[in-house]
């Protein structure tokens, strides 16, 4: 029993050791060595659930943001497609032509009045391969639905001008590919085909008859059907019709995307896309179902980042690499990248987004250096002095004589938030060559911007802005020439007339 009784006086003992060691620890855990993110990291233990709770929300948001940049090129083309199929009809044989030119009651980024524009959205899933016979001497392109162009048509296409017959293959397509097409496979089943076609010069002004015969010349058929199967081309007159075709900016956004991300194959959708829709619970074929507050989040986020885009705009670029000439206020939209977003063989995502909160339409023809063939857009939201354009002030803008421009070129101004025309009286807020815009002795012309139209100037020497709001000026250069390039021609900036 005195065996047991110390055996049992020892374990007490023990454990009361142990117990005395384990306290010594606890009391000494402040002193205990620790790394420096465990000391970062709320001193290697859990945060407090609250903080928790609001961190996890905070990333949620950002992840948002960074979806929303990710996609916006798709989104604007999604609402390109959708305005215009709600006005126009739906089909590959519907090919809406603005038959009377594009002016500001088309609500679309960016539209260029002095072109032709025919615009339609196919659906190779729906049909299956498609031949598009393009007319001669078109400018136009086929992108997929992020906007990365599948071809370009027309001088840098490989029609070459002459036009000619492409065909345009479904991304998982496996069949056989006849002879005889410019064949191209889309990373995606839909499709954006825009086409410009040239004006005419009329009777002091432009003339679109010729052009819109050249588009109507087009023909879109799905490869495996025999003549009699094929639909009759529809050419409906978009002119003058108020239509928006602009992408959402309500929290239909994300719907919209999720059906796009569904109804295409994983691979349409970029790695680095589908990284970004995953951190917010966006997966193709799975529920998107967010909280509550994640809906909350997405709202906010919808409404928050087309601000963020636009303050990044506003503040410009730490390395200059969007301004065209040291000496002037004229920019690059791709800010030297190439027609797929690279700078540095990396891509630019911020750039690509600013692009597309303004504008549509991405491709080689707009960035290459190609003399007599391409086109070039250097745009202005600045004066001589450095002051934003505002809609209150007259300015004029001077051009030196012979712009370099083979086909055409054109001055436009533009809402500087989504790249719409500003919607006056004057329906049609730009000017082009075709006009006979009073020269210079010289050769050269001044063009004037302002609520109304100063004492002496011409018509054709005008273009109206809304008072108190900014604006930009686009200058397009169709057939740019190597003037543009050496930098031997340079428009001068904007000055500001009614100091």
């Amino acid at each position: 029993m005195k065996k047991k009784g110390f055996t049992l006086h020892l374990l007490t003992s023990a454990v009361l050791v142990s117990c005395l060691t384990s306290t010594s620890v606890l009391a000494d855990d402040a002193s205990a060595p620790m790394s420096p993110l465990m000391k970062q990291l709320n001193n290697g233990n859990w945060l407090p659930q609250q903080e928790a709770q609001s961190l996890s929300e905070e990333l949620y948001y950002q992840d948002a943001i960074h979806a929303y940049i990710q996609t916006l090129p798709l989104l604007n083309t999604i609402g390109l497609r959708d305005g215009s199929e709600a006005a126009f009809g739906k089909g590959y044989n519907v090919l809406p032509v603005w038959k009377e030119r594009m002016d500001s009651r088309a609500v679309v980024p960016t539209p260029n009045g002095d072109v032709i524009y025919s615009m339609s959205y196919l659906d190779l899933k729906e049909t299956g391969p498609l031949v598009i016979k393009a007319p001669a001497n078109v400018i136009g392109m086929f992108t997929d639905f992020f906007q990365k162009t599948i071809t370009d048509v027309g001088a840098i296409g490989p029609d070459r001008a002459r036009g000619g017959l492409y065909l345009l293959l479904p991304p998982d397509y496996e069949g056989p590919v006849p002879q005889g097409y410019f064949t191209f496979k889309s990373p995606t089943y839909n499709v954006f085909l825009f086409f410009r076609t040239i004006m005419g010069k009329g009777d002091g002004k432009p003339d679109p008859i010729p052009a819109v015969k050249n588009a109507e010349t087009t023909r879109i058929y799905p490869l495996w059907n025999v003549e009699k199967e094929v639909k009759p081309m529809q050419f409906p007159d978009a002119s003058g019709k108020r239509v928006n075709m602009m992408y959402p900016t309500d929290v239909t956004y994300w719907k919209k995307l999720k059906d796009f991300i569904d109804y295409e194959p994983l691979t349409a959708i970029p790695d680095d896309t589908r990284s970004a829709l995953l951190s917010i619970g966006m997966v193709k074929g799975k529920p998107f179902n967010p909280s509550e507050k994640e809906q909350a989040l997405l709202k906010k986020a919808v409404e928050t980042a087309p601000r963020m885009i636009l303050a990044r705009r506003q503040m410009g670029r730490d390395d200059q690499r969007q301004l065209y000439y040291k000496d002037r206020q004229w920019e690059n939209s791709w800010a030297g990248a190439t027609a797929e977003w690279m700078q540095y063989g990396t891509l630019d995502e911020n750039q690509r987004a600013a692009f597309f909160q303004i504008a549509y339409s991405s491709a080689a023809a707009m960035v290459m250096h190609t003399t007599g063939a391409g086109s070039k857009y250097p745009y202005a939201t600045k004066d001589k002095d450095g002051k934003f354009l505002d809609g209150s002030n007259t300015y004029k803008l001077h051009l030196p004589p012979n712009p370099p421009a083979a086909l055409f070129w054109a001055v436009t101004a533009y809402n500087i938030t989504d790249g719409t025309m500003p919607e006056t009286d004057q329906l049609l807020p730009s000017t082009n060559g075709y006009y006979n815009i009073p020269k210079n002795s010289d050769g050269s012309i001044d063009l004037w911007f302002g609520p109304s139209k100063p004492d002496g100037v011409a018509d054709s020497a005008f273009i109206k802005t809304v008072a108190n709001r900014n604006f930009l000026v686009a200058l397009r250069l169709y057939g740019t020439e190597d003037s543009f390039y050496d930098q031997t021609w340079v428009p001068d900036d904007l000055i500001q007339t009614n100091k």
